[in-house]
């Protein structure tokens, strides 16, 4: 019904394998992904997209893809995405987790994920989990949050752009939503509050979006959403298109968005934007 309804209309192959084109053309030196590389989380499917995901000249060690809820569509979804895609995931040494910071029993000890980059410090979370019939929200969980705050504060990444992935929204209304939004969006305002970050990046909701959390001493950290990066449609803000972060000397410096025209088979500049406001 989900494929039916919408999903295999409005997601184009294509697309992909033209921003793939495009990403090692331009010599982008890291991708990240926020999630949803299936539809329905099925083996065939994971193994469908990791053929397209290895055309990335990068490789897996500068390449970042997070679990979206499309990911744990069902619940064998979770185990597949490890498999077929746990090396786009693997922590840098130094950063695995021990039984001594698990929280619970069902808490998934792999997350977060830190990789560092030169300036930059890839943070990834998982809020991807199989939610009853017409839900899709997401969580973090108590574990994962305990242990993001201590990321943050690790003497490690002092200097570093610390760059947040995860898959829901975690600001603005639609985190707040009880059948689409981050669960625990609260506490992870908190963490942010507690130990900040310098950009934090989600999926989910298929438009660009801009919001800010609060983060110590006053200051904003920009939240920034993205439309899928293989979705048509006939609003042009809802069209296939990704972003491009320019980071340098421990800033960011300016970001802009490449749009998917279909016609003529290419990704375009749109926008220039500024990543704090």
């Amino acid at each position: 019904m989900n494929l039916l309804s919408s999903r295999s209309r409005h997601y184009h192959v294509a697309a992909f394998e033209t921003m793939v084109e495009d990403m090692n053309a331009l010599g982008i030196e890291h991708v990240l992904c926020t999630g949803d590389v299936t539809n329905l989380a099925l083996r065939r499917e994971f193994e469908f997209a990791r053929g397209k995901f290895d055309k990335l000249s990068n490789g897996p060690l500068d390449v970042t893809v997070i679990p979206g809820n499309h990911d744990a569509y069902v619940a064998e979804g979770v185990p597949l995405f490890s498999e077929m895609f746990g090396d786009f995931a693997t922590p840098d040494p130094g950063w695995e987790w021990s039984d001594d910071h698990r929280h619970d029993a069902d808490d998934i000890l792999h997350w977060p994920i830190v990789r560092v980059r030169g300036d930059v410090a890839l943070i990834g979370l998982s809020t991807s989990r199989a939610t009853p019939w017409f839900t899709a929200y997401g969580k973090v969980g108590h574990g994962q949050l305990a242990r993001l705050g201590k990321v943050l504060s690790d003497p490690r990444l002092a200097g570093k752009v610390r760059v947040i992935a995860v898959h829901h929204p975690p600001a603005g209304k639609r985190a707040t939503s009880r059948i689409r939004g981050l669960r625990d969006h609260k506490e992870f305002a908190h963490v942010i509050a507690q130990h900040g970050a310098e950009l934090i990046v989600h999926g989910h909701e298929h438009v660009d979006l801009v919001e800010s959390l609060a983060g110590p001493d006053g200051k904003h950290v920009p939240v920034r959403g993205i439309a899928s990066g293989t979705y048509f449609h006939n609003k042009p803000e809802r069209i296939a298109r990704y972003r491009i972060y320019e980071i340098d000397g421990g800033q960011i410096r300016s970001d802009h968005v490449r749009v998917w025209d279909r016609e003529r088979g290419v990704f375009d500049v749109q926008q220039q934007s500024n990543p704090g406001t």
